[in-house]
């Protein structure tokens, strides 16, 4: 179909025709109306020099007690959440950086927890931005696997920073989780939830979403530092495993007179899944093997990680870690011993980071961290077995 024009239509020139007036310099005159302050965000710092910056969200008594602890150690993107304010109330963070997503908490039902958390996601999602700021690497979620809120929303705040991080154009697609396992004797409820929640976290690693996922094994911890009383239980336990990982963060920024362990060595440990820390005092070092054996004697008693297996690992990094008269009277044999014993514990063609370095104290100390492990099949078969689950 054809459409005819009349002679009579105006021709459009610029912004007015020949039948109409110049069109006015304003469309619309606004009146003064109160308009409420767009919040700042401001840039956050930590308190020390790092490889990488992360953001650090905790979910539940047991994550938001984890959370806590990396405060302490000068993290300032650190955040807190639960479903209970008495839970929150002791949490040694800014009120600002606390926020209750629910009423009485979840009473071990994570169910009730992840509905919590669905329903007020977009409270979250602003709560991390405002106190995470701008400009950070990557996010590490903190739960307790046995409690209702730690259970019940680790999934569900992955998925949340995966958001964050893509809006903000994060360096990092993956998002970091610490899950602390309970002990068995906390009984089969507990145990449930926790099975529940890794076989879930597995299978985000599994897809690539999850990394590093960072097993907190309290049953372990006990088994490691078997004279410790109730109070400072929890303390050693979250510091064991957040001061190991520190250590790794700040040391990659560091110059050694001999060796390095640099930040893109840490970004393959990062990147690969399952990792676990462990930490060795070297008492004797005059043999070729005193320190090799250390070392295996480290993977072997000393990781933070009941039911994983070394042997699955793809990588690693050890840092040693010693007083300067130490490392001046150590042979290089020696310690070349203890790296080439870390390689044959792991799976075949593993890649193996080291660093050496003058350290404060008249002492030598063997740090490790191994990622890319394989599903922790024991450690879920306990837990699987302690929740009665057929």
């Amino acid at each position: 179909m054809k459409i005819r024009y009349s002679h009579s239509q105006p021709v459009v020139r610029g912004m007015e025709t020949e039948n109409t007036a110049p069109l006015p310099e304003i469309d619309v005159t606004v009146p003064d109306i109160p308009m409420p302050e767009t919040p700042e965000v401001s840039e956050v710092k930590d308190s020390f020099d790092s490889g990488f910056k992360f953001a650090i969200i905790g979910s539940g008594q047991g994550g938001s007690r984890l959370a806590e602890t990396f405060r302490k150690l000068g993290y300032s993107r650190v955040t807190a959440i639960n479903t209970a304010a008495q839970d929150l109330v002791h949490i040694a963070l800014p009120d600002s950086n606390k926020l209750c997503i629910g009423e009485g908490g979840a009473g071990k039902d994570p169910a009730k927890a992840e509905k919590l958390l669905i329903d007020r996601k977009e409270d979250v999602l602003d709560f991390m931005r405002r106190n995470f700021g701008q400009s950070f690497d990557r996010i590490i979620v903190c739960a307790g696997a046995g409690g209702g809120t730690g259970a019940g929303t680790a999934v569900q705040l992955v998925d949340t920073a995966i958001e964050l991080q893509k809006a903000l154009r994060c360096p990092s697609p993956k998002v970091g989780v610490v899950l602390a396992l309970p002990k068995i004797s906390e009984g089969q409820k507990v145990s449930l939830n926790a099975y529940n929640v890794l076989t879930q976290l597995w299978e985000l690693t599994e897809k690539g979403f999850v990394s590093p996922l960072i097993l907190l094994d309290n049953e372990r911890i006990g088994q490691l530092f078997p004279k410790l009383t109730v109070d400072p239980f929890w303390d050693t336990a979250n510091r064991s495993v957040a001061s190991l990982f520190h250590l790794f963060n700040t040391v990659v920024v560091q110059n050694s007179h001999y060796s390095t362990f640099d930040r893109n060595d840490f970004k393959t440990v990062l990147d690969s899944g399952l990792i676990t820390f462990g930490a060795t005092p070297v008492a004797r070092w005059s043999d070729a093997t005193d320190i090799s054996a250390a070392v295996r004697n480290n993977l072997k008693t000393n990781i933070l990680s009941g039911g994983v297996d070394i042997g699955t690992g793809t990588v690693a990094g050890v840092v040693v870690i010693g007083g300067m008269s130490v490392l001046n009277g150590i042979p290089q044999l020696h310690l070349d011993h203890a790296f080439d014993q870390m390689n044959r514990m792991l799976k075949p063609g593993s890649m193996v980071h080291r660093g050496i370095y003058r350290g404060n104290k008249d002492n030598l100390v063997v740090y490790t961290v191994v990622g890319g492990l394989g599903k922790p099949v024991a450690k879920l078969e306990e837990l699987r077995r302690a929740a009665g689950v057929p």
